[in-house]
């Protein structure tokens, strides 16, 4: 039995690789809906990622007469922004993405978040008090071994973005990391 994952994408500059990160978790057997934030639509191929998935790419909440779509099993952040990773933290649910963040784990979903930060914003007392808070309700936060990159150098990093982190973080659809 096929497991959803809900991909949540912001708007940052990794987030035109996200196909990558589908992949991956295609291949470890998942079935992916992608969610973008609003600004993020700016940043990824969506025709490309519908492809990809099957499923069309949402970012705001449905009419009550569209489908419901399916109960994600877990939910990948990648690449999270600082405001979201903030946002997130404060259960701010202003956008689709943020409300289903917010309620997910009160629902026991387990959620992981691949940051896309800088390190000047990553030292932040508001960032690091976010990242402690998210940890200790069971998000799972994860960073790559180069950790935050340097202001100003995001361009240079995005083929080092470490997508699979994010689905090894989670384990496979049969194998689930509790939180």
């Amino acid at each position: 039995m096929s497991r959803v994952l809900y991909v949540v994408v912001c708007a940052a500059g990794a987030a035109r690789g996200v196909g990558r990160l589908v992949d991956l978790a295609q291949d470890a057997g998942w079935e992916v809906q992608i969610v973008a934030t609003p600004s993020a639509l700016d940043f990824v191929d969506v025709p490309a990622l519908e492809e990809q998935t099957g499923r069309p790419v949402r970012s705001r909440y449905r009419k009550p007469d569209e489908p419901k779509p399916p109960r994600p099993d877990a939910i990948i952040v990648a690449p999270a922004t600082y405001n979201t990773v903030n946002k997130f933290a404060r259960g701010i649910a202003d956008t689709y993405a943020l409300g289903l963040l917010a309620e997910a784990p009160g629902l026991g979903i387990p959620v992981v978040v691949l940051p896309f930060v800088n390190a000047a914003l990553a030292g932040r007392a508001p960032y690091r008090r976010s990242v402690e808070e998210l940890t200790a309700e069971g998000v799972r936060v994860v960073t790559g071994d180069a950790g935050p990159h340097a202001p100003g150098s995001g361009e240079d990093e995005l083929d080092a973005f470490p997508w699979h982190l994010a689905v090894s973080a989670l384990g496979g659809p049969g194998d689930t990391k509790a939180p």
